[in-house]
Parts: structure tokens; C-alpha cells; sequence
């Protein structure tokens, strides 16, 4: 039993800011692949599915930063205000009529609210469904909400926070096969059930890293410098993609 203990202890070697980093990288190659390469190819997909890490684990934090923040007010503001400044680079990077993941968060945020302040059931389950069909509109709609109240639900318990994020990669590859048919016109093929089911390894990883490595601390250096980085970086590599992408297109 001690040697047990001793091994996962040691297994949790990965702190927050860490994590956040790896994440800021997945989303990266993500949006490269949308951006410059093609879809479909091997190389597009992969840098795809290896992005879809990085949305759980933003989902996972904010449940975390929703309970210590000591202003959830401020903590709300901020993301409004980075919501709309991600907007425009957002919207040039991929030329899409939707919201930003941001965004997405906003709506994940405002509803770990309506959990913690509402009350009466029924409201809260009102507000709830409201404030996540609202993201079907934005980057992650849908299953972004779904997995922040699955893991608030979780919290403090490891296994009904993975049966959350099983629940989530099932999701993910449903639509994710629905999406393929339609494109392929309703065919059902094995292509279509296996492409599905890699597309969420990256949401696996994402549990495996915050349930199994995660140490529950931040990094004792830089802390300031990674709030504001966090931030700052998804609106600023969406522009310089965006400006790379179209000094491509010129020259």
C-alpha cells in the first residue's frame, strides 16, 4: 500500500501553469492545421486531434479558478474583455461567422455561477441549458458547457471526474461521426467510426494529465507573467497566423 502511494505521488509531477503551457501548444498546432494545411490529409488530422486537449483542460482550470479566485467578478470581466478582443483575430484567422472559444468559456463561467448562487432546481437548470445552447455558436458550443458542469459535479472526486470526461469523448466522437456522414452523405463506414473515435484522443490525454500528473499547484515562479500570458496568447497568435497566412497569399 505505501508503495503504491509513493508511485502515484510520484506520477504527479506537472503543475497548473505547465499544463496550461502544453495546452497553449496543442491549440496551437490546432490552428495551424486550420489555418495552413489541408483538411483530410494525415498531417492536418493529426495536428487536429492533438489539439482537442487543449479545450478540456481550459474547462477543468476554470471550474479550479472559479473556487480559489478571490474576485469572480473580475475573473468574469476578464474573460468578457478577452472575448471580444479575440473576436476580430478570430474571426480573420478562419474566416468563420462564429464565436470565439473564449467566448465559449464566458458562457462555461457564467454557468458555474447559476450552480453556486441559484437556488431553486429548476431555475438553475433553466439558465443552465440557456447559457449552453447559447454557445452553439461559438468554438467548443455545446461541449465545452457540458464538460465544465460534469467536472464542477466531479470536484473533489477523481472517478466521477473521469466518468465526465468519458462521457464528454463520447460526445465529441458522436458528433464528430454525425459530422462525417454528412459530409459523406449519410454513408456509415468503419472510416467513418474510427476517424470518429481518434478524433478525441486529445480529450483522454486531457483527463489522464489533470486526474493522473496534475500536483494540484501552480508554478512558483513567473505566476503573474502566466495569468496575463494565458490571456494575451490566444488573441495574439491568432493575429500573427492570420498576417503569416496572408503575406503567403501576396508574395
Amino acid at each position: 500500500m505505501e508503495t503504491r502511494q509513493i508511485s502515484e505521488t510520484n506520477m504527479r509531477v506537472l503543475n497548473r501553469d505547465v499544463i496550461k503551457y502544453i495546452a497553449m501548444f496543442t491549440m496551437l498546432l490546432n490552428h495551424i492545421a486550420h489555418v495552413f494545411l489541408i483538411s483530410g490529409t494525415v498531417l492536418c488530422e493529426v495536428f487536429e486531434d492533438i489539439g482537442y486537449f487543449t479545450a478540456p483542460v481550459m474547462c477543468f482550470f476554470l471550474v479550479e479558478g472559479y473556487e480559489y479566485t478571490r474576485s469572480k467578478s473580475k475573473y468574469g470581466l476578464r474573460l468578457f474583455i478577452f472575448a471580444v478582443i479575440s473576436q476580430i483575430p478570430y474571426t480573420l484567422a478562419f474566416r468563420f461567422g462564429n464565436l470565439n472559444m473564449i467566448f465559449t468559456l464566458l458562457c462555461c463561467f457564467l454557468i458555474l455561477t447559476a450552480l453556486e448562487r441559484i437556488e431553486n432546481i429548476l431555475l438553475r437548470m433553466i439558465v443552465c441549458m440557456i447559457l449552453t445552447l447559447a454557445t452553439a455558436v461559438s468554438d467548443w458550443g455545446l461541449i465545452a458547457p457540458i464538460c465544465t458542469i460534469l467536472v464542477y459535479n466531479g470536484k473533489g472526486n477523481p472517478r466521477k471526474t473521469a466518468f465526465g470526461y468519458g462521457v464528454v469523448y463520447c460526445l465529441f466522437a458522436f458528433f464528430n461521426m454525425q459530422n462525417d456522414m454528412y459530409i459523406t452523405q449519410g454513408d456509415w463506414t468503419v472510416y467513418t467510426v474510427v476517424h470518429a473515435l481518434l478524433s478525441g484522443v486529445g480529450i483522454i490525454a486531457a483527463a489522464v494529465t489533470v486526474l493522473v500528473f496534475y500536483n494540484g499547484k501552480r508554478a512558483e515562479r513567473g505566476k503573474n507573467f502566466s495569468k496575463w500570458f494565458f490571456y494575451l496568447f490566444y488573441p495574439g497568435h491568432l493575429l500573427i497566423l492570420y498576417l503569416i497566412k496572408t503575406y503567403l497569399l501576396v508574395s
